[in-house]
């Protein structure tokens, strides 16, 4: 398939890496000239282009934008009928996209993370997600949404992974303070979380890990009465707006 991406910021790269040995034929634009040189020079699917040159030779187009320049960006650029366009722009409603690059079809928004280069991470979709997992699928997940109000919730509880992250990191730290190697000690957290949160349902994990006494407990229950659920929740709401 021949895809292009106007926009080559971190995310747009990452998903760029991660479908680059997949026979698909890559064009990417020159905004971020370093970037995409060094997508260029380490993947022979991948070429760099003027903007209009990658909507030219596309039958797909991913928009990596940052929403303030998009409609400047686009404006000045011609798309045709039949080709398809995928916006990562999750400030811009899927309908004003549509009008930005029309005869083209804006098919869905397209939120990936950037563990989308290697695989296995989950990508949120408003819109027709069925190019989206022909393109991305099974290798990821695809999380197909059904309203803007839906995609907004997602938008705000994925915020979670920066103060997960913040626990395992400072919880690595502790350790290394206890004279624990902190790169051993941290490979240990990430590992026991991630397999964790794979295991299943986090509430009836959550519910494994109560043994009275136990440690787990203990130091949930010291954070809980610390305001930890309160200020999670206040944080979610405020994002929300």
């Amino acid at each position: 398939m021949d895809l292009g991406f106007i926009g080559t910021g971190t995310i747009a790269a990452a998903v760029v890496v991660g479908i680059a040995d997949d026979d698909h034929r890559i064009m990417v634009s020159e905004r971020n000239t370093a970037q995409s040189s060094r997508l260029a020079e380490r993947f022979g699917t991948v070429t760099m282009a003027t903007n209009q040159a990658v909507v030219d030779g596309s039958e797909v187009v991913f928009l990596g934008l940052l929403a303030g320049h998009a409609p400047e960006v686009l404006t000045d650029l011609k798309f045709r009928a039949g080709q398809r366009v995928i916006s990562f722009i999750a400030e811009i409603a899927l309908e004003d996209i549509a009008t930005m690059v029309a005869p083209a079809e804006a098919v869905a928004i397209m939120l990936p993370f950037p563990a989308i280069a290697k695989g296995g991470s989950p990508i949120l979709t408003l819109g027709d997600a069925t190019l989206v997992r022909e393109i991305f699928a099974p290798a990821n997940a695809v999380f197909a949404l059904q309203s803007p109000a839906e995609l907004n919730a997602y938008l705000c509880a994925q915020a979670v992974l920066s103060p997960a992250l913040l626990l395992v990191a400072s919880a690595a730290d502790w350790m290394n303070n206890q004279g624990v190697d902190r790169a051993a000690g941290e490979a240990f957290l990430r590992a026991l979380v991630g397999s964790s949160l794979q295991a299943g349902d986090c509430r009836q994990t959550l519910t494994a890990l109560s043994t009275p006494g136990g440690y787990n407990l203990r130091l949930r229950q010291a954070m809980e009465h610390s305001g930890m659920e309160t200020a999670l929740t206040k944080g979610l709401d405020d994002l929300k707006g």
